[in-house]
């Protein structure tokens, strides 16, 4: 009876602790990214593979905009493509022109939409998700919200949210202009400024999924294909290993049942957590992370990475 007791209260003490284990997924939108300003587009693609196997990720997610094929920087995208593929990592839908769906005719939107599909189709890796640029699920446009969520269900696409949500490529602009303008910056301050800010955002978007739906579930980072996580996401998978996260493979994120949870809320551009709490009551201003805010990136960038300031500047 004894070793009955014991065995059980292993097994649910085991449950618990696997239920409460933070894991995350990381996801690259905008593929194939404009040139930033420490790498080619062709160099930033060979050192992203590079880190993410140094760091050991099996499996990210790049979401592919595929009209970027078609501009400058596109150039021997398809070829950065495949190479993720062949690196083990999936690649899906981010749309062909990367339009807002609150801005644009439903229609059109999915023209746009199934375009882009139609040439990610069959490709190494390739998942039938959708994920919607700027997050942008219709805004306060319910009728919109409701006839795409209609539309990806008969293209049997999964919406591929986020829950983790964050402005990377706000700090990889800040960072690229610098470069450009051969402003002197402390490259390890610049480091520990992007890793601890998605290690920060990370933790606030957790807390909230514990507060409100009283677990941690799988969660999905946003990030771009930036210069910077190319230099910096092996620092980043060791900072979210050593703060308590395991890293997981967006095939395994998103089967977590918050993926056919569809939230009946029009705040759907902080990613899936935020909007999930938002209709148990929270209010919009406590669940966008500080840091989710270019005034704030700017200050902080200004303050701990530039080692001098324009001549035009205040000492």
């Amino acid at each position: 009876m004894h070793l009955f007791l014991i065995s059980l209260l292993v097994c649910l003490t085991g449950s618990a602790m696997a239920s409460d284990q933070k894991r995350i997924a990381l996801s690259f939108d905008d593929i194939p990214r404009h040139a930033g300003g420490f790498f080619t587009p062709d160099e930033r693609t060979k050192e992203l593979i590079q880190a993410l196997d140094k760091a050991g990720v099996e499996q990210a997610g790049f979401f592919v905009t595929t009209g970027n094929l078609e501009k400058s920087d596109g150039q021997g995208g398809e070829a950065r493509i495949r190479a993720y593929g062949a690196a083990g990592h999936v690649i899906a839908n981010h749309s062909h022109s990367h339009q807002w769906l609150s801005r644009t005719d439903v229609n059109e939107y999915l023209a746009d939409l199934d375009k882009a599909e139609t040439w990610l189709a069959n490709r190494p890796g390739h998942r039938s998700w959708f994920r919607y640029p700027y997050l942008d699920e219709g805004k306060k446009d319910l009728e919109k919200r409701d006839a795409m969520r209609a539309a990806l269900k008969e293209r049997g696409l999964l919406n591929a949210y986020v829950t983790i949500d964050n402005y990377d490529w706000h700090l990889d602009g800040l960072a690229s202009r610098a470069e450009s303008e051969n402003r002197r910056m402390d490259m390890n301050a610049l480091r520990d400024l992007y890793v601890e800010t998605l290690v920060q955002t990370a933790n606030f978007y957790d807390e909230i999924a514990v507060q409100t739906i009283g677990r941690s579930p799988a969660h999905v980072l946003l990030l771009h294909e930036t210069d910077l996580a190319a230099l910096y996401i092996d620092d980043l998978v060791e900072a979210l290993r050593n703060d308590g996260w395991d890293i997981i493979s967006m095939d395994e994120a998103y089967t977590d049942p918050i993926a056919s949870i569809e939230p009946d809320t029009w705040f759907l551009g902080n990613g899936r957590v935020a909007a999930i709490a938002h209709t148990k009551g929270l209010s919009p201003a406590e669940l966008v992370y500080e840091r989710t805010d270019e005034a704030t990136l700017d200050a902080l960038f200004a303050n701990r990475v530039l080692v001098e300031k324009h001549s035009d500047q205040a000492p």
